[in-house]
Order: C-alpha cells, then structure tokens, then sequence
C-alpha cells in the first residue's frame, strides 16, 4: 500500500497481533524486557521529550522543500557562498530529497566547488601536487602493476578514465592561465608601445 496521510485503516488489538503474528508482545511483560530495572516508575533518567528551544534563523541556512522548519539546532560553519552555492540553494528551494534533480544538483554544486578550490590552489604560494597527495609514489615498493591490475579488480573498467579525472582539471586550469596571461602580455605589450 503507498503511503498516505490517512490512516489505513483500525488498528488490530494485541490479542489479534498475538493471534496473527508468532511471537508478537513478547515484552509487553516488564519482567521480561532487557532494560526492566531502569523502566520503573521513580528512576530519574534525564530523558525529555520536549522540544529544545530553536537556535536563532539567520534566513541563510538552507531546508529541503518537504520540510516544514529547519531542526531545532543545525550547523552554520560552512555557509553556502559563490556559484556552488547558488546552485545548492537552487537544489534545496525548487526540488525535494525524493527527486533526481536535487542530488544531481548537489554534486554539480560539489564539483564546482572542487573546482575552483584547485583553481584558488594554483594561484597560493603552495599549490596541490596531484602527484604525491593521490599516494601515487607510495605504491613504488608495494607491487605498483601487479596490485593494479592483477584479477579480482572492479575498478579495471574505469581505470583509463582516473587519469583524466585527476589530471585533466589541472591541464585545463594551466592552459587557461596560460592563454590569460599571454593576453595580458600582450594588451600590456600593445598599450606600452602606444
């Protein structure tokens, strides 16, 4: 049956679960229940079920469109900010949990994320080295081909593709810095000469 907001239907009783489903109510006896001593009347557990008061809303903090309010309490140290943030603000305010779209979105938001973080490492004072941080150097002395592509590995049919993934963003990024700065030359070059 899909889920509805009505209720389907009354609720058997616990003589026809009994009847119905072996071993149905097996702790409804307090005896018989693992956390009895703690269950009795009179034993302070600190537990409450009120709801806690709701931290202050900035406005900013981003809630998938089922949901009615944000959680009582969340998190504010990574706020959404550039273009990676718009588009997981988009995500949150137009699709639910339950569509393609929204997660789709997140992980485009994420990828452009990545990527202008690798754009902003290029031009620090120390940028990433893809080499030795993918741990590349550290299979030297561990069977680096046999461990690769010896039987037994799911990964062997994307295995031509990890390369380009790692690579291929930083080609992009430095022929692009090349192209800028060769036009900067250039227009400096040509206002210099005049």
């Amino acid at each position: 049956m899909p889920y509805t907001s009505d209720k389907p239907g009354a609720i058997p009783s616990a003589e026809e679960l009994r009847a119905r489903i072996p071993g149905w109510g097996a702790d409804l006896d307090p005896a018989d229940r693992p956390a009895s001593p703690r269950e009795q009347p009179g034993i302070e557990t600190g537990a409450h079920w009120n709801m806690p008061e709701p931290q202050p809303d900035p406005g900013t903090r981003e809630r998938s469109v089922e949901h009615e309010r944000l959680t009582p309490v969340f998190g504010t140290a990574q706020p959404l900010r550039g273009i990676a943030g718009r588009v997981r603000r988009y995500a949150y305010d137009t699709y639910s949990e339950g569509q393609a779209a929204h997660w789709l979105l997140l992980l485009l938001g994420d990828r452009i994320d990545s990527a202008s973080a690798h754009a902003r490492s290029l031009f620090s004072t120390r940028p990433d080295d893809p080499i030795t941080q993918s741990g590349v150097l550290g299979e030297r002395g561990h069977r680096p081909f046999s461990s690769r592509f010896g039987p037994g590995r799911a990964d062997l049919k994307h295995a031509w593709l990890d390369p380009l993934l790692v690579v291929g963003p930083w080609v992009v990024t430095a022929v692009a810095g090349f192209v800028v700065a060769r036009r900067l030359v250039r227009v400096a070059g040509a206002a210099f000469r005049r």
